[in-house]
């Protein structure tokens, strides 16, 4: 079975039709004021309802660090079929999250150790998140996004987590090294963003459609 691809951080119909078109299973839309890929809820709740006439491809909502407000109005108005968790949402806050929205939870983690990756694994007890995504750890910056820095970090210490679940891996992904993250980590799902625009928040369908090339074509380890 070959790795699924998301692509993540789309704010039109346009990119979202590339996404689309090239294969990807996943598309994701920002709801983070800080993010050049940021959307409102409307335009992330028309851009799901433009997906879902597409096709079978799965919709993600990504939020940092949500109040309750914000994940009822996105399972209301927005209705994904995932929620990413991309900030510093313990595990028993994932698990209230999902309860409250009713939505399947992927959490981001960023990692750059070992300890750090079993260390998270918690995360995927039942009914806390259902898929796991290891990210590189953002600049030590307090200006630094969460996530889409374009930094990858070392897949080799991906191991501890081998055999314990499907996971994403995110960071620094593009189309000359997806290839080569997928043999050496298995990971079940790759999740690019900055690695596929041509400049912050702008997605290039050329490299979306040569992301998904390389890693639908790329063999798991």
């Amino acid at each position: 079975m070959s790795t699924r691809v998301k692509i993540c951080g789309l704010r039109s119909e346009a990119a979202l039709d590339a996404a689309v078109e090239a294969g990807a299973d996943l598309v994701g839309f920002v709801l983070y004021a800080k993010s050049p890929r940021n959307v409102s809820l409307a335009e992330a709740a028309a851009l799901v309802r433009h997906a879902r006439a597409q096709g079978s491809v799965k919709t993600v909502t990504l939020l940092v660090d949500p109040e309750d407000a914000l994940v009822d109005s996105v399972a209301a108005d927005i209705q994904p079929d995932f929620l990413q968790l991309h900030g510093h949402e313990t595990p028993e806050r994932v698990a209230e999250i999902r309860k409250r929205s009713g939505l399947f939870v992927i959490k981001a983690v960023p990692v750059a150790t070992e300890d750090e990756v079993a260390a998270a694994l918690p995360y995927l007890a039942p009914g806390r998140a259902s898929v796991l995504l290891f990210d590189a750890k953002p600049p030590a910056d307090p200006t630094a996004l969460p996530g889409g820095n374009g930094l990858a970090f070392d897949w080799h210490i991906l191991a501890a987590a081998r055999g314990q679940a499907p996971f994403a891996l995110a960071g620094g992904l593009t189309p000359e090294n997806v290839a080569a993250a997928i043999a050496l980590t298995g990971a079940a799902i790759v999740d690019v963003s900055s690695g596929v625009e041509s400049r912050p928040g702008e997605k290039d369908p050329e490299l979306i459609h040569r992301f998904l090339r390389a890693a639908k074509a790329a063999k798991q380890s």
